[in-house]
């Protein structure tokens, strides 16, 4: 498995985690836990828009991972 492979599957596992976060914050009426469903579906926004951004710089790196 190639290292772009990796990081885009935890690109989306970790947005899968954002919007389970979202739905669980939707769904509760504890007004505390919709505030941590939210911060962690802040949390996990953040981690997969560092991937991202980790990903972007692998494919400017490696001429290899240009169009994947």
């Amino acid at each position: 498995m190639t290292v772009i492979t990796q990081i885009q599957q935890a690109i989306a596992s970790v947005e899968s985690a954002a919007a389970s976060m979202k739905t669980f914050s939707l769904e509760t009426q504890d007004q505390q836990a919709k505030k941590e469903f939210q911060q962690l579906a802040q949390t996990f926004e953040n981690a997969a828009q560092t991937l991202k951004n980790r990903r972007n710089y692998v494919q400017q790196q490696e001429p290899q991972y240009r169009n994947q």
